[in-house]
């Protein structure tokens, strides 16, 4: 088995609570801006906010949408990963989702987390 990356962080969000979307974006840039590897995967309900229009929706306080969240996260070169079983056990197939996304299978989050220094899930 490979060695795990010491100075890598995985953000994993499986809700679609507002007030729970921003803290792994936050945390990804953060941890770019401290040259730590971040990566962040979506599954389960946390997709409902990765349609363009709820992201362009979704604003709290002084901070942007989090359509323009994804849209920082993704010019930092931090890669968003998205579960292609929740798409499915949601029923879409066929939904768009915000440009940059990358839809991966279910076992992906298996290796990203047996990978990473550290997960946090939101």
């Amino acid at each position: 088995m490979e060695k795990k990356k010491k100075d890598s962080l995985l953000y994993i969000q499986t809700s679609d609570d507002p007030e729970r979307q921003y803290s792994p974006f936050v945390l990804a840039q953060s941890a770019k801006a401290m040259d730590i590897e971040a990566q962040i995967y979506f599954l389960g309900q946390g997709l409902r906010i990765l349609k363009p229009d709820a992201a362009e929706a979704l604003k709290m306080g002084d901070f942007p949408t989090i359509k323009e969240m994804i849209e920082n996260t993704l010019k930092m070169g931090i890669p968003i990963y998205v579960c292609e079983a929740s798409k499915k056990m949601l029923g879409w197939d066929n939904v768009e989702l915000v440009d940059g996304l990358k839809i991966v299978g279910a076992a992906t989050l298996n290796d990203l987390v047996l990978d990473a220094g550290g997960t946090m899930w939101f």
